[in-house]
């Protein structure tokens, strides 16, 4: 058996500057850090052919690539499959956190899905985390069709909390990581509450695709620049603030990424001591990421209202971890 895992991520600086409305005329950045929190992918030959898919409860079992009903999967094995193979596999995937909850799972799941799939077919390049990530994208955004962005691919296949830069041709530049004493610093004052329900982020990033947000996401590219320089320095204090001004430039061009529920739990958390905060993802539903130098004065006033997610910072990428 094959066993992949990609890791989820939070959002630090730049969302919505990795669209290709913005990036094809402008260039873009995004900053995010992987957490201890993944999607994983299964692979295995069965003993009788067929094509047999597990995923969020349900199952498949098909004669044929275009009879799965699960389009990422559908598409993943076809772009990955030899051109004679026969079908004789078993997909399984599995998260250790809900989809449409704003940390980048639908990617993650892309990312594990190719490197699995070009393990089990024997094809090179498993162990390269910017193929494995422009495959991904190539996926989710080119084939699929889905109105998203590179920040969750490239997230996902390299792990790290670090910064990428977008070329107006698509090409993704790699920075390097930020020092791992700075990232244990913030480790321990920054928290995630499930805001209780998930969204689609095709929903409210479809708008974005069509270009109309140029001085919002123009902002949001000088506040990730920010946010990125005040890590580099370890100016953890300007951090919280940062993520608000984030917060406000987002509600600003969605204003369906936040509800009355939303206002109320982030209300409350910058009430108890938080410096700052915001939804991480698309908005709509899924976590809120507070940042705070008063952890459990936060997790007193969270308590009964929204469950935490306690998490780390993940180093590492998307990886075979069983072969």
């Amino acid at each position: 058996m094959i066993l992949v895992r990609s890791p989820l991520r939070i959002t630090l600086g730049g969302g919505g500057t990795d669209l290709p409305a913005y990036y094809t005329k402008h260039g873009g950045m995004f900053f995010t850090a992987a957490i201890d929190k993944y999607v994983y992918v299964s692979v295995l030959k069965p003993f009788k052919k067929g094509i047999y898919v597990k995923h969020s409860g349900a199952s498949e079992e098909c004669a044929q690539i275009a009879d799965i009903q699960h389009p990422l999967i559908r598409e993943a094995l076809r772009m990955c499959m030899p051109p004679d193979w026969v079908p004789q596999i078993e997909i399984t995937t599995l998260a250790d956190v809900p989809a449409g909850t704003g940390l980048g799972s639908s990617s993650a799941c892309a990312c594990a899905l190719i490197a699995a799939l070009h393990t089990f077919f024997g094809t090179p390049g498993t162990s390269d985390a910017a193929l494995v990530a422009d495959l991904a994208c190539e996926l989710e955004m080119d084939i699929l069709g889905e109105p998203i962005g590179k920040q969750d691919a490239y997230a996902s296949a390299f792990g790290g909390m670090r910064a990428f830069e977008i070329a107006t041709d698509g090409t993704v530049f790699v920075k390097p990581g930020i020092d791992w004493r700075i990232q244990e610093k913030l480790e321990q004052r920054l928290q995630l509450y499930f805001t209780g329900y998930s969204r689609s982020a095709s929903a409210i990033l479809k708008p974005l695709q069509t270009g109309m947000f140029r001085d919002n996401l123009d902002l949001i590219t000088v506040l990730g620049q920010e946010m990125l320089y005040a890590l580099q320095h370890g100016v953890l204090w300007d951090i919280g603030p940062i993520m608000t001004q984030q917060w406000r430039r987002k509600t600003e061009r969605s204003p369906e990424a936040s509800n009355g529920h939303i206002d109320g739990l982030y209300n409350r958390g910058m009430n108890a001591g938080a410096r700052g905060g915001k939804l991480v993802g698309a908005g709509g539903g899924g976590f809120l990421l507070f940042y705070t130098t008063e952890p459990e004065q936060l997790r007193t006033a969270m308590a009964g209202q929204a469950e935490e997610l306690p998490f780390r910072f993940e180093d590492e990428g998307t990886m075979v971890v069983c072969q």
